[in-house]
């Protein structure tokens, strides 16, 4: 059988491509690959579950525009398919002058960016969270929290249901393009398709160098370690509390997030991890280890942010050093308060003159179309990406 369409990973973006490609192409067949036992096992399973908003992306970039449809798509798929959520909100809190200055630059950006928010005074936001201390806050009233990997099985029962398949355990290890067809071969057999979707995440760069293109890039994986605060704190905020980001780094910082099973989480740190998919703090895996410190893009990124890259490893290794930055904005917790939690990886695609890919970044051949980087709010945006990569497709007249 040749398939009209072969997708590449059961996550998030894959999964809403394959659930588009069928609404959109009306009986044409659809199959979607995955290398684990089931769906959404790495980056959509593994992070923290947030609805963003859309607060601290360039206004006019695909993140931007992106994550302020995903926001509204998100909770649109829960409803029409009875999945919980909770529109909890979200508060930015400056805990010193620094940031309140960072601050009213992200007021001007939220303007920009077209979405709502209320500006907290220090007494504010002390009556809205008793238990959180700083001197203002933005309150982004349209920010949640879910769970993506049930999102992502209703997806992949949607898939089937509309005729489509879902083959686990079927990794790829190879991809050759013809003309007229393209044939993948797996651990769990060769498909022939008309047209290819990568939605590889963390492996992204490797399945572009199967289609014969040298990636301009390389994926680096940062592993993001959370903490569980212990149940007597599950009501110690109402809100989604994040600290003001330095727009200096690509991280958003150490946040309490109220989780969608009823917990509290705290997290995530950045630290580099020497194994793609390895989310303890000391796996290691030779091959992706090499690739790394042989890259010049990374050992730029990693001499530009040296000391930076010091203290989030530091504080994976000491948890006092992680507790104090929520301490700034949260001072009751304390190291007895915090738990182990799994911890998940971000996919971040690097360029070889070190510059860290800020935006969604998609390469195509002629019979195939890679998502290869795929940052936070990836998880929120994934139904407008599938709806960016079909109407790619669309222009193919395939």
């Amino acid at each position: 059988m040749i398939y009209d369409f072969i997708v590449v990973g059961a996550g998030i973006i894959g999964m809403s491509t394959a659930c588009k490609l069928q609404q959109s192409f009306p009986g044409r067949s659809v199959l979607v690959v995955e290398k684990e036992s089931q769906p959404a096992c790495h980056q959509t399973g593994r992070n923290s579950g947030v609805i963003h908003a859309g607060v601290y992306y360039t206004p006019g970039s695909m993140k931007a525009k992106f994550c302020r449809e995903g926001n509204v798509a998100t909770k649109a798929f829960c409803t029409e398919h009875g999945i919980k959520y909770s529109e909890c909100g979200k508060l930015l809190v400056a805990t010193n002058n620094v940031e309140l200055e960072r601050m009213a630059g992200l007021v001007s950006r939220c303007k920009e960016n077209q979405i709502s928010i209320e500006v907290l005074t220090a007494s504010q936001l002390k009556a809205s969270e008793p238990n959180i201390t700083g001197l203002g806050a933005i309150l982004v009233p349209s920010a949640g929290i879910v769970s993506y990997t049930e999102i992502t099985k209703k997806m992949v029962d949607l898939v089937v249901q509309g005729g489509g398949e879902v083959r686990f355990n079927s990794q790829v290890v190879g991809v050759k393009e013809q003309l007229d067809n393209i044939t993948v071969q797996t651990s769990g057999g060769q498909f022939e398709g008309r047209f290819l979707v990568v939605c590889a995440g963390l492996m992204a760069d490797r399945v572009v160098r199967m289609l014969g293109v040298i990636p301009e890039f390389k994926i680096i994986p940062f592993r993001g370690e959370y903490y569980l605060l212990s149940e007597k704190h599950n009501n110690i905020v109402k809100h989604l509390v994040y600290p003001i980001p330095d727009p200096d780094l690509p991280f958003l910082g150490v946040h309490l997030t109220r989780m969608i099973d009823g917990t509290v989480t705290v997290g995530p740190n950045a630290v580099l991890a020497f194994k793609r998919e390895g989310y303890g703090k000391f796996d290691f895996s030779l091959r992706d280890a090499f690739e790394m410190l042989t890259y010049p893009g990374l050992l730029k990124v990693l001499y530009k942010n040296y000391m930076v890259s010091m203290v989030e490893l530091k504080n994976s290794l000491y948890k006092k050093g992680y507790l104090e930055l929520v301490r700034k904005y949260c001072p009751s917790l304390t190291l007895e308060d915090l738990h182990d939690y799994p911890a998940g990886i971000r996919a971040q695609a690097v360029t070889r003159d070190g510059l860290l890919v800020n935006d969604f970044l998609f390469v195509s051949t002629r019979r195939a179309l890679a998502v290869c980087n795929a940052p936070s709010p990836a998880a929120t945006s994934a139904i407008p990406i599938g709806n960016y990569i079909v109407e790619k497709i669309k222009k193919l007249n395939l």
